[in-house]
C-alpha cells in the first residue's frame, strides 16, 4: 500500500533557459515560446511544462524543449529553483529552471504540443512574459556572465573553427562591453585551450587564423583550478 501524505503537495516544473548568440546582430538571443494555452494564452514563455511521475527533471526538461521547439541541446546544466508562492495561477507550483547552450544557426525550431510559435529574441528586447520567466532569465544571463570566470565561454556558442575575433566578439556580446582587444588574446592564448587548426579566414582583407578548442587540455585545467577570467 503506497504512504499517502496527509499535507498539500506542490507541484513541480521544468523551464529551458536557452542561449545562443546571433553574431550577424552580435546580440545574445533567447529561445522562447508563444504559449497555446491558458493561463497566458498568446503570451511568450520559456519551454517548459509539468514534471511526470516517472520522469527525473534533467528528462523532463529535455522532453518539453523537444516537444514545444524541436531544439536538441548539446549543453545543459540546472540552473535555480522557483518557488514563490503565487507564481503560478495554476496552484502552488514550484519550478526547476535549466541553462542551455546552442548555436541559433545550427539548429531548426518548431512550434509543439503548448507552443503556438518559438522564436529566438534578443535578451535586451523581450517581450511582456508570462509567469515569473522575467525573473528567470535574469538570472540565466548573470550565471552565463558568471560562468565566463571559470569556463572558456565558446564551446557550445562558437561553430567548431573560430577566430580571436569571433571569440572576443562572443564574450563581448555576453558581457554587454568592450574588451582590450591585445589583453584578450594574451590572456585566452596563455590558457593553452585554443589549437590552432592550420586553417585560415580573411578578416578585414587579411588572413586569420583559425582555432578549435582542445578539450582533453580544457577538461585537465579544469580539473586543476585554473581560472579562466579575462
Amino acid at each position: 500500500m503506497a504512504y499517502t501524505y496527509k499535507y498539500p503537495k506542490a507541484d513541480h516544473t521544468v523551464d529551458a533557459v536557452v542561449f545562443g548568440i546571433d553574431f550577424d546582430e552580435t546580440a545574445l538571443k533567447i529561445l522562447l515560446i508563444e504559449r497555446a494555452r491558458e493561463p497566458f494564452k498568446g503570451n511568450w514563455a520559456l519551454p517548459g511544462g509539468f514534471v511526470e511521475m516517472d520522469e527525473d527533471l534533467e528528462a523532463a526538461v529535455i522532453r518539453e524543449l523537444q516537444e514545444e521547439t524541436n531544439v536538441r541541446l548539446s549543453y545543459m546544466e540546472q540552473l535555480y529553483t522557483f518557488g514563490a508562492p503565487g507564481r503560478d495561477p495554476r496552484g502552488r507550483v514550484i519550478s526547476t529552471a535549466f541553462l542551455g547552450l546552442v548555436q541559433p544557426g545550427h539548429i531548426v525550431i518548431h512550434e509543439g504540443s503548448d507552443a503556438a510559435k518559438a522564436v529566438w529574441w534578443n535578451v535586451n528586447e523581450l517581450p511582456g512574459l508570462a509567469f515569473d520567466h522575467a525573473q528567470i532569465i535574469k538570472t540565466g544571463v548573470q550565471r552565463l556572465r558568471s560562468k565566463i570566470s571559470w569556463q572558456p565561454v565558446g564551446i557550445e556558442l562558437l561553430p567548431d573553427e573560430f577566430t580571436l575575433s569571433d571569440l572576443q566578439q562572443a564574450y563581448e556580446i555576453i558581457l554587454g562591453r568592450s574588451i582590450d582587444k591585445r589583453n584578450f588574446r594574451r590572456k585566452v592564448l596563455k590558457f593553452g585551450v585554443l589549437a590552432p587548426t592550420g586553417n585560415v579566414r580573411k578578416e578585414n582583407y587579411r588572413p586569420a587564423q583559425l582555432y578549435q578548442f582542445d578539450k582533453k587540455r580544457y577538461a585537465l585545467l579544469q580539473k586543476q583550478g585554473i581560472d579562466f577570467e579575462v
